[in-house]
């Protein structure tokens, strides 16, 4: 296996799981050989396409954090609504939040990125860090 692999998001295989009204999902920790976390691009066929199934990760104990690549969504987490315009992100720290998102116009492109709980150790300095504040 190779050190590193660079691909367009486009030319990746798409997963089908045969549903007529899925968005397009390209599984990029798969098709890419990433193992420590999940990765995944959906794009919206149409408008009001549900984009990310109503779900919590409660068992998995995952944080995700979900990026607008392109278009508008609206997120329902735990009943509150987030719409989201290209270029924002949304972190979904506490892995009890329902959450869920659906596309507001078709090609909405969304990145979302997840990894069981556990403490992540940056190779950057912190001192890179210490006039940022952090969210919450």
């Amino acid at each position: 296996m190779s050190r590193w692999t660079v691909s367009r998001i486009t030319d990746l295989p798409v997963v089908s799981d045969g549903e007529s009204d899925d968005p397009v999902w390209y599984p990029l920790q798969h098709a890419l050989g990433i193992d420590t976390f999940g990765a995944n691009v959906f794009v919206a066929r149409h408008a009001d396409q549900v984009l990310v199934e109503d779900h919590e990760e409660r068992k998995t104990g995952q944080q995700e954090l979900y990026v607008l690549l392109e278009g508008s969504a609206v997120f329902l987490l735990d009943g509150e609504e987030a719409r989201l315009e290209r270029g924002d992100a949304l972190a979904v720290t506490d892995p009890n939040v329902r959450r869920g998102a659906r596309a507001l116009s078709a090609g909405t492109m969304l990145l979302a990125v997840g990894a069981a709980d556990g403490r992540f150790e940056s190779s950057w300095n912190p001192a890179h860090f210490v006039d940022i504040p952090r969210a919450g």
